[in-house]
């Protein structure tokens, strides 16, 4: 992995990562090692993201959270903590109540125009709003294909066509191809 590179580790929440939660992908299983792995290599310069839901959802996310009441917790719910198998991976934890990460509490970690390795879930939620709005502000950023869990095989492979589309800003890898670097 690139020594300058930051691993973001998007969501690693029971929320997603159940399979008896309305949002658990079905993939998770599948990334938690190789995340761990990339996880290992980066060190100090991993942060972990987690999604909670506004204490007052405005516009469309009050609508959002009418629609999945189920997700509409407290910030301590066990709902909402990081899976057993991925606690003590990063050195810092970003919450914030949005779909993309990308924004003053992550830049304030990583600095402004940084070189993000993305891993996590979902890839056709969190990760693509992540990846597009940190391109926008001029973030490079590698997506690493088999670290990531979409909320089905198609959906994942859908939002990794559209991330292929953007580079030289955003490229796609695999673990192996990470580390190798």
């Amino acid at each position: 992995m690139h020594p300058d590179a930051w691993l973001v580790v998007i969501d690693p929440q029971r929320i997603f990562a159940s399979p008896d939660s309305q949002w658990g992908s079905p993939m998770f299983p599948d990334i938690v090692e190789p995340v761990r792995r990339l996880a290992a290599a980066a060190g100090e310069r991993t942060v972990v993201t987690r999604w909670v839901p506004a204490p007052d959802p405005r516009g469309s996310w009050a609508a959002y959270m009418q629609a999945w009441p189920f997700a509409d917790v407290p910030d301590g719910d066990p709902l909402l903590s990081i899976v057993p198998e991925m606690e003590g991976v990063g050195s810092e934890v970003v919450s914030v109540p949005t779909f993309g990460k990308w924004g003053p509490a992550l830049e304030a970690v990583t600095g402004p125009v940084p070189h993000l390795v993305l891993a996590g879930v979902s890839t056709d939620c969190c990760v693509v709003s992540t990846a597009l709005a940190a391109a926008d502000a001029g973030a490079t950023l590698t997506v690493v294909i088999d670290a990531c869990a979409g909320s089905t095989p198609e959906n994942h492979r859908s939002a990794l066509d559209v991330m292929a589309l953007y580079p030289p800003q955003i490229t796609l890898a695999t673990t192996a191809e990470v580390l190798a670097r």
